[in-house]
């Protein structure tokens, strides 16, 4: 992995440029990547095995594979400073492959050239949220709680859908999560460089990989959750 050491003052003498930052950023793209890239191998590899989709998805085990996840996150979110490096990025690595497992379901539900489809959708305006992040001089920093109450709104009325079974609410949900976790991507990049500054020269190598590895699960999320809702609009069901 990336060596960060003296990360902070590393830049090139050239306005706008931080090679720092750059190093910075890159090591959470990469954290992010194989957190995807695991996740996709391990829905298919579930997806193409009937006796492990009937193993989980008709037992009660399908509560542990869809509820495990979210458990992890939480976990994640309020340890990962404290664990390791290595501890931290096989946390991410146990929670991108329990969300395979979670999302091998969708292989049963759409037809695999739309979930392609919506993949390459997804990644396009995740893409573009996350430049728009990176090069704005706008402030965000005051989408932040209204972004945090549209996800706990949209975690909330999810559960409460699954019992209520309402495809009228599910529509609405999915198009508002995609407006939430756009502009909770760009928020999310922006807050990342300015972790980055306020570490500043005190920040240890350590805690940038540490910090990289929490940035990478914030962003994972982001296009997790962009492309389900997004899966729920544009994705074709099987007949």
């Amino acid at each position: 992995m990336m060596d960060y050491t003296n990360y902070a003052q590393t830049s090139v003498q050239r306005p706008g440029y931080n090679e720092g930052l750059r190093i910075y950023m890159l090591s959470v793209f990469q954290n992010m990547g194989i957190a995807l890239v695991i996740t996709a191998l391990v829905a298919m590899f579930t997806a193409s095995s009937p006796v492990m989709m009937n193993a989980i998805f008709s037992t009660p085990l399908k509560w542990v594979v869809m509820f495990a996840p979210i458990g992890m996150v939480f976990f994640m979110s309020a340890k990962v400073m404290s664990m390791s490096v290595s501890g931290a990025r096989m946390s991410l690595w146990v929670f991108s492959a329990l969300m395979g497992l979670s999302l091998s379901s969708i292989f049963y539900v759409y037809t695999s050239e739309s979930i392609a489809k919506v993949f390459f959708i997804t990644a396009s305006l995740f893409g573009a949220m996350t430049i728009y992040g990176h090069t704005t001089k706008r402030d965000l920093s005051g989408m932040g709680s209204f972004l945090m109450m549209g996800v706990m709104g949209i975690f909330i009325a999810s559960l409460a859908n699954m019992f209520f079974q309402s495809s009228a609410l599910s529509n609405v949900l999915s198009y508002v999560g995609v407006i939430v976790f756009t502009l909770l991507t760009a928020y999310d990049v922006q807050m990342l460089k300015t972790m980055y500054y306020q570490m500043g020269a005190t920040g240890s190598n350590e805690m940038a990989q540490k910090t990289s590895v929490y940035g990478a699960l914030s962003l994972y999320m982001d296009f997790i959750n962009l492309f389900i809702f997004l899966l729920r609009i544009f994705g074709v069901r099987r007949d």
